[in-house]
C-alpha cells in the first residue's frame, strides 16, 4: 500500500472517531490509563494496527541513549497518538507530541485530551511533520 496524504488523513479521521467513541461511552474525568485501555479495545474492534507505549530510541551524537521515551500509541507506523486527561493542554504536551512525531519520523501526530465535555471541538489537536509534505 502506498502511503499518501489522503491515506494519512483518512487514518486520522478513524483514530479521531475511535477517541470520540471511547469518550462518548466513558466520559471525562478518569485517569489516562482507563482511556488508553479502552482505545486499545476500540482499535482492535476497528482492526487498526497499533503499538502501545512504544519506547522510542533516542539518539545523541550518533549514540543510542538508554532512556525511557515512550509514546502512548504509534498507529499503523504512521501517526503518533498521545493521550491526556488534564484540565487543558499546555505547551509541554504539544512539544512532547511533536518530539515523538519527529523522533519516529512519521507524518502526523494527534494530541487528545479526554477530560473535556466535547472531544471533537475542544479535546484534540493535530500536527504534521515535514514527512507529511513529502507524501503525494
Amino acid at each position: 500500500m502506498e502511503i499518501t496524504q489522503k491515506y494519512i488523513n483518512e487514518l486520522t479521521y478513524k483514530i479521531t472517531g475511535a477517541c470520540i467513541e471511547v469518550h462518548k461511552i466513558v466520559g471525562p474525568g478518569l485517569f489516562e490509563n482507563v482511556y488508553h485501555e479502552c482505545l486499545k479495545k476500540e482499535f482492535d474492534l476497528l482492526e487498526i494496527k497499533y503499538q502501545s507505549e512504544l519506547e522510542i530510541p533516542f539518539n545523541y551524537k550518533d549514540k543510542i541513549i538508554a532512556c525511557k521515551v515512550k509514546c502512548d500509541f504509534l498507529i499503523e507506523n504512521q501517526i503518533v497518538l498521545e493521550i491526556k486527561s488534564t484540565s487543558d493542554f499546555n505547551n509541554f504536551h504539544r512539544a512532547q507530541t511533536m518530539n515523538y512525531m519527529n523522533l519516529l519520523k512519521v507524518p502526523k501526530a494527534i494530541l487528545v485530551n479526554f477530560n473535556v465535555n466535547n472531544l471533537y471541538h475542544e479535546g484534540h489537536e493535530t500536527f504534521v511533520s515535514r514527512y507529511f509534505a513529502n507524501l503525494k
